[in-house]
């Protein structure tokens, strides 16, 4: 493989004077979008777009993502999302969605797609995180498997206390065990959780109730110092908004999961995943 043509590394003082800037202009391209610009620019520079490249995303079994957990109330396991699986030159990544799909072909047919559709976007996302590892300019795009899940949650939670201290802690997209270690950190009256599958919804969980994410995010963000966002927002279209309510209300924040790595790093957001695989 050629020599790969290098993304600009911000600064931390950089970041932090250009995270309000970036989602401000979101409002006018979404962050999606953004993202497939600058694959698209990296691609270009790195000979792939016009090369015989070819994408193969597939959808992968519960166990295939995730091994066998101890605990089974993951929503995996339970049947609300999926993991498809992309593979470029080799380089393997993966990406969650309610709403998978298979998809086989070249690099400019990935970044013809429209971006409507939650099927759409996982494979975008997928293959844009996969393109980026064969690039080395990402690595760990591999979800953690078997007890390495559970182990996430008491390291996101411990990761939080030690950065912020004991904070009023908003979790977007209930993950159980992170959620469970989240309210053992910090206390049921310090976390707040919004979702958007309806059986969660208005359900109490660890002693917290599940608000619903179509309704109470903003206010979520309002009641929180620190905000946990769950990777698949950025393939079910409520990232964006998600991110204008944390920039105008100046809070913290992290993403989480493996879903986000590759736009983590071409947009320069924190995130998390402590588990997360090479291969």
């Amino acid at each position: 493989m050629e020599e790969t043509i290098p993304i600009h590394e911000e600064t931390s003082e950089e970041h932090s004077h250009s995270l309000s800037r970036k989602f401000m202009k979101s409002t006018e391209i979404s962050v999606l979008e953004s993202s497939k610009n600058q694959l698209l620019d990296i691609v270009t520079k790195n000979r792939l777009l016009d090369a015989h490249v070819s994408v193969l995303v597939k959808t992968l079994t519960p166990e295939e993502a995730i091994g066998v957990p101890g605990r089974r109330d993951f929503p995996i396991i339970l049947g609300k999302e999926r993991v498809v699986e992309a593979e470029v030159l080799g380089a393997r990544a993966h990406a969650f969605t309610d709403f998978p799909g298979e998809f086989v072909g070249d690099l400019r047919e990935v970044f013809n797609f429209p971006l409507t559709s939650n099927k759409e976007r996982s494979i975008f996302v997928a293959t844009l995180n996969a393109t980026l590892k064969y690039l080395n300019l990402i690595d760990n795009t591999i979800h953690c498997k078997d007890e390495d899940p559970e182990r996430c949650g008491k390291k996101i939670a411990s990761q939080i206390l030690e950065t912020w201290g004991k904070v009023k802690v908003g979790f977007i997209g209930l993950n159980p065990a992170i959620a469970e270690n989240l309210i053992e950190t910090f206390g049921a009256e310090n976390v707040r959780i919004t979702d958007l599958n309806k059986q969660n919804v208005n359900s109490s969980k660890y002693g917290v109730q599940i608000w619903d994410g179509n309704e109470m995010t903003e206010e979520l963000i309002k009641q929180s110092h620190v905000i946990l966002i769950t990777g698949t927002t950025l393939v079910n279209a409520t990232f964006d908004p998600i991110m204008d309510y944390i920039c105008n209300h100046k809070k913290d924040y992290l993403i989480y999961g493996v879903t986000g790595a590759g736009i983590c790093k071409l947009l320069g957001l924190n995130r998390i995943c402590p588990y997360s695989k090479n291969q």
